[in-house]
């Protein structure tokens, strides 16, 4: 089989747009100067320093709301310099630190916000995300039940603990948890985004278009639906279509490496290898450990005859995530190319047991 019948074989995305909006129940605005940090002493250097720490931290507010993201951070460490245990300062900068692309810098300072402040329910939920973006769903999954009290009624919180719960793969608590977030706001893009995609996952393909389109009508320029809208097309062959979309959501994001990998694999399926090689080259420089983008690099190396190169990658694929979509089928091709039956019929067995019909049609018309 050519890889034009290739129904589906792109990266699913989620809803999450950390950079659109400061949330209500993640950031805390202080608009009372010395009371709202406090001061446990009373000689005047205490009062300077506190007083002047406030002033540092609204001005990062300020900063922050303007997404102006480095100014934000420069105003919440001369707060934090005036006041080193300024848990607001620490939880804040964390925001601007994540908004800025910095990980590593967002999850150190909410830990420390958390440590001077163990009741800080808004910064468990903000390294709840962190954690979740670096992929320790079970950290994440933590910090959330450790806060649900206070954010078991927040629309936001039932769509992060979804999210929480499709990573460790529990699938009726992820359904659960997003079906909540919508009986709490019906109009949640992000929610109705990132439960089509856990619809898809289940292949309940109606049910994943309907939450889809939805998410779209709320919020059209929602990149993650317009990805995830290609890959429906895609699964209907619908290739050209599907790259429209896909456009739109690099339009939004144009370094995304999952939209990136997409948009490489529609190509190939429309035959345009010359332009998809540098995407998926540039998806992998971006995330060297995305499993789909080894899938899709192996199949332009397979369409182009280098065989060994296009098992290698499969290899590769199969090594950070066998779940990927038609990985055995694939993996399969790639040692018939090179003349290897018995290790094509092993793979399409491993690929049988795991799902891939395509796998499972190999075998039977090759194996005995």
């Amino acid at each position: 089989m050519n890889t034009v019948d290739c129904k589906i074989s792109t990266e699913w995305a989620d809803g999450r747009d950390l950079s659109a909006k400061i949330r209500k129940d993640s950031l805390r605005f202080f608009f009372f100067l010395v009371a709202s940090i406090g001061c446990s002493c009373f000689i005047p250097s205490c009062t300077k320093d506190t007083d002047e720490a406030a002033q540092f931290f609204l001005r990062g507010n300020v900063q922050l709301q303007k997404r102006e993201y480095r100014e934000a951070i420069r105003f919440y460490s001369e707060a934090l310099n005036k006041k080193p245990d300024f848990a607001d300062a620490f939880n804040n900068r964390g925001l601007a630190r994540f908004r800025n692309d910095d990980r590593e810098g967002a999850l150190a300072d909410y830990t420390r916000a958390i440590q001077a402040d163990p009741d800080f329910a808004a910064a468990y939920l903000n390294r709840a995300e962190v954690l979740l973006e670096t992929g320790d769903a079970s950290g994440s999954l933590a910090d959330l039940q450790r806060i649900e009290k206070e954010y078991r009624d927040s629309t936001n919180y039932q769509t992060r603990l979804g999210d929480a719960y499709v990573r460790l793969n529990k699938a009726s608590q992820a359904q659960a948890a997003y079906d909540r977030a919508l009986q709490l706001d019906a109009r949640n893009s992000e929610a109705l985004t990132n439960r089509g995609a856990y619809y898809f996952s289940q292949k309940a393909y109606e049910q994943a278009r309907q939450d889809i389109d939805q998410a779209l009508q709320l919020n059209p320029k929602q990149d993650a639906a317009l990805n995830n809208r290609s890959l429906l097309l895609a699964r209907e062959g619908k290739f050209t279509d599907a790259l429209g979309f896909v456009n739109r959501a690099l339009s939004a994001k144009p370094n995304q490496p999952y939209y990136l990998n997409n948009k490489a694999y529609l190509l190939l399926m429309l035959k345009r290898p010359t332009e998809a090689l540098p995407l998926v080259q540039e998806s992998l420089r971006l995330d060297a450990s995305n499993a789909w983008a080894h899938r899709t690099l192996g199949i332009f190396y397979l369409n182009q005859k280098q065989s060994s190169q296009a098992l290698s990658e499969f290899r590769q694929a199969e090594k950070l995530d066998a779940s990927v979509d038609q990985l055995y089928y694939y993996l399969g091709m790639a040692e018939l190319a090179l003349g290897n039956q018995a290790g094509a019929c092993e793979a399409w067995q491993r690929g049988e047991s795991a799902g891939d019909e395509q796998a499972r049609s190999e075998r039977s018309a090759r194996c005995r």
